[in-house]
């Protein structure tokens, strides 16, 4: 589970030092976080890991923010484009997880397995998250509060605009990318 949060947070980061404004305020919000992680071994307390999965919240947000853009300044369509697309979806997947997560342990039974508090809670609200951010919606998992199920149709509308807009982006861009190409040939 570690390195599945790991290796999107630290490509993402590597992205955001190159647009300079949004990275302190993601390193900010990262440190804080692990800080909060650290605190949480010593004092199991449901302030902190709420708190915790806030600051993770809130650095996956503005990590989505400053990659998407990044993506909607694309004049042509790289590679890096096409990686940054698909790290901002799964970022938004781990950000509503976070929310999950802090939502749980602040009110507990607010999302249920099968009717039962959920058992193995984290693996559970990575799944949930991203079977809602894709709207497939098993139906397995399901929020039971009306402000988490709100949270969840959020989640889902978002994901499905964000796969339309990145679409309309990258179209525009390879568009703009060789409507330019074919300028510059027919001038030669």
């Amino acid at each position: 589970m570690e390195v599945l949060v790991f290796v999107p947070v630290v490509l993402a980061t590597i992205r955001l030092s190159q647009i300079k404004r949004r990275l302190w305020p993601t390193v900010l919000l990262a440190a804080g976080a692990m800080i909060l992680v650290v605190l949480q071994d010593f004092w199991q307390g449901t302030l902190i890991i709420t708190l915790k999965w806030a600051f993770l919240a809130a650095f996956f947000a503005v990590t989505v923010v400053g990659l998407f853009e990044f993506l909607r300044q694309a004049r042509e369509v790289t590679q890096a484009h096409l990686s940054t697309a698909v790290s901002i979806y799964l970022l938004l997947g781990l950000l509503w997880f976070c929310v999950y997560c802090a939502v749980d342990t602040y009110a507990p039974g607010s999302i249920l397995q099968g009717g039962s508090v959920l058992t193995h809670r984290e693996d559970q609200l990575l799944y949930f998250s991203l079977i809602t951010l894709s709207t497939i919606g098993y139906g397995d998992i399901v929020p039971v509060d009306p402000e988490v199920r709100m949270l969840a149709a959020l989640e889902g509308l978002i994901g499905v605009l964000y796969i339309a807009i990145t679409v309309a982006i990258l179209v525009s861009a390879y568009r703009h990318q060789h409507d330019v190409g074919a300028d510059t040939s027919s001038h030669s």
